[in-house]
C-alpha cells in the first residue's frame, strides 16, 4: 500500500480509534498514546494491509485489545490513580432518613401483625434462624412456618407500598 493511500485511509478512522480508546482508558493522554501506538503498528505493517478486507475494523479491534492489555498490565495502577473518583461509602443523608423512615414503618406494620406471624418474621428475618429451627421452637409444622412467613412478608410489603405510594396517613 502506498504511503499517501495509507495516510488517506487512516485519516478516515483515526478519530474513531481515539474515541474508542478514550471510552476504554478514560484519560485523554492515554487515549492519544494508544491511538498513536495503533497507527504506528499499522504504519509498520502497511504492506500487509492489503490482506485485510476492512482495515478500519482491524484497527478498531487492535485498539480495543491494546486498551484492554493496557488496563490489565503494570500501567493499570497509574491509570486507576489518575482516573479514580472518590466514592463516599456513606449513604446520602436523604437515603439515611428514608431508610430510618422505612424501618419505623416496618416496625409499626409488624406490631399490627398476628402474634405468630410477627414472631416467625422476627426469628427468620431478624434472628436468622432457618425454618426447621423455627418449627421446632414454636412446635409447629415447617409448612406452617413457611405460610406464616409468606403471609407476614406479603402484608408488610403491601402496607409499606401503600405508605410510599400514598404518602403519610
Amino acid at each position: 500500500m502506498k504511503e499517501s493511500a495509507f495516510i488517506t485511509l487512516t485519516d478516515k478512522f483515526k478519530d474513531k480509534l481515539f474515541r474508542m480508546a478514550k471510552r476504554l482508558l478514560v484519560s485523554n493522554e492515554e487515549a492519544e498514546d494508544a491511538t498513536q501506538e495503533i497507527l504506528l503498528k499499522l504504519w509498520k505493517n502497511k504492506n500487509k494491509m492489503q490482506e485485510y478486507n476492512n482495515v478500519e475494523a482491524f484497527a478498531m479491534t487492535m485498539t480495543k485489545n491494546y486498551c484492554f492489555d493496557k488496563l490489565k498490565g503494570k500501567e493499570a495502577g497509574n491509570l486507576k490513580i489518575v482516573h479514580s473518583n472518590y466514592k463516599d461509602e456513606q449513604p446520602s443523608l436523604q437515603r439515611q432518613v428514608e431508610a430510618k423512615d422505612s424501618f419505623t414503618w416496618v416496625e409499626k406494620i409488624m406490631n399490627d401483625l398476628p402474634e405468630q406471624q410477627r414472631l416467625i418474621i422476627q426469628l427468620r428475618d431478624i434472628e436468622q434462624y432457618d425454618n426447621v429451627e423455627i418449627a421446632k421452637m414454636l412446635d409447629i409444622k415447617e409448612g406452617a412456618v413457611r405460610v406464616a412467613l409468606s403471609r407476614g412478608r406479603k402484608k408488610i410489603r403491601e402496607e409499606l407500598l401503600k405508605k410510599h405510594n400514598y404518602g403519610v396517613v
